[in-house]
């Protein structure tokens, strides 16, 4: 194929390469700029060594592309010890001849030759361990410390872009971390503007709990999302899951599955919609989280997997309480159908909450998911930061054919259409639930105040909680 000359106006196509992190490739488009450095910057402690040897682990073992670590702070053994907890295997990938840690102690006399600045001897080092292992990808580890032992000048300025350029003409597709600095975004301030993209990392407390997000700054050549997204690193890595670039096109199933409650499936002829999301609330004590340990039950003995998470109580709790009314999950949870995962939401921020979730929908593939109650992450965040990570969680699971429950209590002071956490909207089948006085005794009402796609009863119910189960009658019926 011809070269373009200088006047075609033909564009020129940024090559990707995957990253293999979750969620970050969507947020920038397809991976990070093939053969072009990346700059990745941030505070200490924001994960940037993380998400840069991540990069590498996944090019080596998901594409078998070889990898070389330059570290110019921590030793090689410092860093295969630092990420032993993780399930990288580094070790075996170096053995495997896939992947190489460079550590190179900073001296001036190494980088300073005759009196004047120079990054061959740098650019050297880095070539013929590269070529050594056929990399690919080159991660070069807190490259601004090198630079501690020499004041910025334009010289520092002019060898940093000349091996940036030589990293191009190689065709190393090339991570740089480097430290955020107090009014740039790095210490020497000019590595963001020579460098093709950019990634700011990120870490803050709010209201005592520490929460990671991440932003491209820059992307020459392509488009990319700019906001910033939460991020989670555990054992596995990175984990990042995008919000803005969440559209709307799942499906909308007309298949049906039962509430667990025959009488309740009857009013809405036949039960929920496959995929849809669900809402229950109501004060305390009026059999929210029956209904939904009821459906979970249901969804089990009709050979789906449910996935369940407590908010309030424990695997034993939720599974002793309910035998009171009929509903004996013990042999789902023996059976592997249903899985209770049982935390309180103040031990970690929303962000946080949000991925863990994703992520474990994600590893266990439920057809069914239950959340009981969502009202307490309100105490790890607002309503609209409540909202927000709800309609997130609404939207994977749409996106997956998975239908949805979620429990909510009414306000002390609410009325049975009212919700802490605003999500009202957001639903397709809204359930509420109320305590009415009735002859100088209190009596559970149920009423549908919206199920979108369906024709379904607009009246009043009673709601029956018993040692036989859960019915529901219309008010003056006889409970079956």
């Amino acid at each position: 194929m011809a070269d373009l000359d200088a006047t075609s106006t033909a564009p020129i196509v940024v090559g990707k390469t995957p990253s293999g992190i979750d969620g970050l490739d969507a947020i920038m488009a397809g991976g990070v700029p093939t053969g072009r450095p990346t700059l990745l910057c941030g505070g200490p402690g924001c994960g940037k060594t993380v998400l840069a040897m991540e990069f590498l682990v996944r090019g080596a073992r998901e594409y078998g592309e070889p990898g070389l670590m330059v570290a110019f702070e921590e030793r090689s053994q410092d860093l295969l010890q630092n990420f032993a907890s993780m399930d990288f295997g580094l070790t075996e990938l170096i053995d495997a001849g896939l992947l190489r840690i460079l550590h190179i102690e900073v001296a001036r006399n190494d980088i300073v030759e005759s009196g004047q600045f120079t990054l061959d001897a740098l650019r050297i080092r880095i070539e013929h361990a590269a070529r050594e292992i056929g990399a690919k990808r080159l991660v070069v580890d807190a490259m601004d410390s090198m630079f501690s032992v020499l004041s910025s000048s334009e010289m520092l300025r002019y060898e940093v872009a000349r091996l940036l350029e030589w990293l191009k003409e190689v065709g190393l597709t090339a991570i740089i971390t480097s430290e955020r600095g107090t009014a740039e975004l790095t210490r020497n301030g000019f590595e963001a503007y020579i460098s093709d993209c950019v990634v700011l990392l990120d870490q803050r407390i709010t209201e005592q709990l520490s929460t990671r997000r991440l932003r491209v700054i820059k992307y020459r050549g392509s488009p990319h999302d700019r906001d910033e997204f939460p991020f989670l690193i555990d054992r596995r890595g990175f984990s990042v899951l995008p919000i803005t670039s969440l559209d709307l096109a799942y499906a909308a199933s007309t298949e049906r599955v039962s509430t667990g409650v025959e009488t309740l499936d009857e009013v809405m002829g036949g039960g929920y919609f496959r995929g849809s999301s669900v809402l229950i609330n109501g004060k305390a004590g009026t059999g929210k989280s029956s209904l939904a340990a009821r459906f979970s039950e249901s969804a089990a003995a009709r050979g789906e997997h449910c996935l369940y998470f407590a908010l309030e109580e424990s695997p034993a709790q939720v599974t002793r309480n309910m035998r009171s009314i009929g509903i004996d999950l013990q042999p789902a949870l023996d059976s592997g159908r249903l899985e209770i995962a049982a935390f309180r939401p103040t031990f970690r921020g929303l962000e946080e909450h949000l991925l863990g979730v994703t992520r474990a929908v994600d590893e266990r593939k439920p057809t069914c998911v239950v959340i009981d109650p969502i009202t307490n992450f309100s105490s790890v965040g607002d309503s609209a930061h409540v909202k927000s990570m709800l309609a997130r969680i609404l939207h994977h699971l749409k996106s997956s054919g998975i239908t949805l429950v979620l429990t909510a209590l009414t306000p002390g002071s609410g009325t049975d259409d009212e919700t802490e956490t605003a999500v009202s909207s957001l639903i397709d089948t809204w359930i509420a639930l109320e305590m009415v006085p009735v002859d100088g005794s209190r009596r559970r009402q149920l009423r549908l105040v919206k199920s979108r796609g369906m024709d379904h009863s607009t009246d009043d119910f009673e709601l029956v909680l018993s040692s036989e189960g859960i019915s529901i009658k219309s008010h003056g019926e006889e409970a079956s």
